[in-house]
């Protein structure tokens, strides 16, 4: 798959990497996009339709974990498209 990231989630991904205090978060972020990449199903990413949004032009959101049992863990929000073989990550953030 080929990743495309919105503005937000590029800026997010900026900020971490820029930040030596937020290096571990980065790590864990990095290597979610990477498996993500490659397989979508890997069981790691913990991969789920997020039910509660739509993109831009109704399609499916779906969430992977980025770390897991952690205060305010990261996750990476994303949805299929615009072509084949393409996903457009949304949003990089902490859990809420």
């Amino acid at each position: 798959m080929r990743l495309i990231y919105s503005k937000s989630a590029d800026q997010t991904l900026t900020e971490l990497e820029s930040n030596p205090h937020r290096a571990k978060v980065h790590r864990a972020v990095k290597k979610t996009l990477g498996l993500m990449e490659v397989n979508l199903r890997h069981p790691s990413l913990n991969t789920h339709k997020y039910s509660s949004l739509k993109g831009s032009h109704g399609e499916d959101i779906f969430e992977s974990y980025a770390q897991n049992k952690t205060p305010g863990a990261y996750r990476v929000f994303w949805h299929y498209g615009p072509s084949k073989n393409e996903i457009t990550i949304v949003s990089i953030t902490p859990h809420p």
